[in-house]
């Protein structure tokens, strides 16, 4: 695998996107999945599925969606190690094509190789991470050496997104931790033969001494999740930092607004860092990988650039289940192309896209590439806690990020849901902290914010309430917890 192929892939036609697709699919599920998976193997004999009837993306429909709940036991076993391949000679030798076979076989005699090697390396789980178990215990999800390689292939081809070169220097700010996002970063890094330093974010360093290191080796770009960036750019703002060296910003974990770029934006050019390049990216632990923007200009999405030669996304109706045309509205759905190890087909994601997904040169880059529209909220009960019922009104918090995020004269903020004297048959309440900017007229503030929220979500706060950075750089846990505390519902359970 390399990272010079992704030329030839993103300037496919989307009719040779689709034969492409086609052809891995019919591929990969009869050599690989019924096969190998205990889990897929069951599902396609329990619905009567003859895996050699799938041979097109218009065939997926046959095979039932999965979702988080699938990957969870309620009887305490270890049900992840279903979505593992687990091959052997036997299934071997009936399954796959007698030319593989006998290249195998040739190997063996020439290089003196097991098929047990073989098959180990390319199968055998050697790396783990997890979901971040917001409201689940986290799930793993494992890596083999050729799923390693495709975290190599997948970063390299973000790395090439962002016109990042051999000679740039980037700081990898995700938090250190057996989740998707800092691994990203650091194999694509060593990927694209860029030098990096990974700090582990807040949480190993302390902001102070992630400034440190950023003002001595002077990255031309910084990755992370939004909030802890934010934080320390402020911080640096205000010990009064020149950070003219910085010219990109990779942003992942959580969604990122053309708002919340330009404040960044305004922010890095008080401290001499103009024309900065704001990038958001998209990615979930069970896709075991992510997708990136590419340079736009005014602080625009160019959309998620996917890989076709390695997933299929769908959009499906969320309440029905039914598959939308890619360019509507709906929940996205993940299949696999060409993963070993932990495998998932026509996975829920959970997360709701509109626009869904576009094709055709990309307007920013010319890239042909299928598009994965940027406005995502995240919907799913096992990722957070981002659509519940408040006052009566069912309400999308995600909603309430937006809005926050996007009032210029809000520094930080938290939101706490809570009941009336924590009496848990008592009326919802709703309490906005904010830490305001320099000079923000809090009154003004206050009845912009109740304005906004109101005209969003259908719910006002009951308070809002102003509070010291320090304070809020606690509540957040943005030094100490590897997610922000954004929104805390402290609501008793009856």
């Amino acid at each position: 695998m390399s990272m010079s192929s992704w030329k030839g892939i993103a300037s496919l036609t989307y009719s040779q996107i689709k034969d492409l697709q086609n052809q891995r699919l019919r591929s990969f599920i009869n050599t690989h999945v019924y096969p190998f998976s205990p889990y897929y193997r069951k599902l396609f004999d329990d619905n009567k599925i003859d895996p050699r009837q799938i041979r097109s993306r218009d065939d997926l429909k046959r095979i039932p969606l999965i979702s988080k709940s699938d990957l969870i036991a309620k009887d305490n076993s270890q049900k992840f190690k279903d979505f593992i391949l687990q091959p052997d000679k036997d299934k071997i030798r009936q399954y796959w094509p007698k030319s593989r076979l006998l290249m195998l076989a040739a190997r063996s005699l020439l290089q003196g190789r097991r098929l047990e090697d073989d098959l180990a390396k390319e199968y055998r789980p050697v790396f783990m991470t997890f979901t971040t178990g917001t409201t689940n215990a986290p799930v793993p999800f494992t890596y083999s050496r050729y799923d390693l390689e495709n975290l190599y292939v997948s970063g390299g081809r973000m790395v090439e997104l962002f016109n990042i070169k051999g000679d740039d220097r980037i700081m990898n700010l995700f938090p250190f931790a057996p989740h998707l996002a800092f691994w990203q970063t650091f194999f694509g890094a060593i990927e694209a033969d860029v030098f990096s330093l990974s700090t582990g974010g807040g949480k190993v360093m302390g902001t102070e001494g992630n400034l440190t290191a950023l003002m001595r080796i002077k990255p031309s770009a910084i990755l992370g999740v939004p909030s802890y960036i934010y934080h320390l750019v402020r911080f640096a703002q205000d010990k009064g930092h020149d950070l003219s060296f910085l010219q990109k910003v990779v942003l992942g974990a959580a969604k990122v607004t053309c708002a919340y770029k330009q404040k960044l934006s305004d922010m890095l050019s008080t401290q001499g860092a103009r024309n900065v390049k704001i990038f958001g990216t998209y990615g979930f632990t069970e896709s075991r990988t992510a997708w990136a923007e590419c340079p736009a200009e005014n602080h625009e999405s160019s959309g998620y650039h996917l890989y076709p030669d390695k997933e299929i996304f769908e959009i499906i109706d969320p309440l029905t289940g039914e598959i939308r045309d890619n360019s509507q509205d709906g929940e996205i759905v993940y299949t696999s192309l060409d993963s070993r190890a932990s495998v998932m087909l026509r996975y829920r994601t959970g997360d709701l896209v509109k626009g869904g997904i576009t094709h055709g040169p990309c307007p920013f880059c010319g890239r042909l590439t299928l598009r994965l529209s940027s406005n995502i909220s995240r919907m799913s009960d096992n990722k957070d806690i981002s659509l519940s019922k408040v006052k009566g009104t069912l309400v999308n918090f995600s909603h309430f990020t937006e809005v926050l995020n996007d009032i210029p004269q809000v520094n930080e903020w938290q939101l706490v849901i809570r009941k009336h004297n924590n009496d848990p048959f008592e009326v919802d309440e709703l309490v906005v902290y904010v830490t305001p900017q320099a000079g923000a007229n809090q009154s003004a503030l206050t009845q912009l914010i109740k304005d906004k929220l109101t005209g969003a979500t259908e719910v006002s706060p009951n308070e809002i309430v102003f509070i010291p950075l320090e304070e809020m750089v606690k509540r957040l846990e943005l030094e100490t917890a590897n997610k922000e505390k954004r929104i805390v519902d402290s609501r008793p359970k009856v």
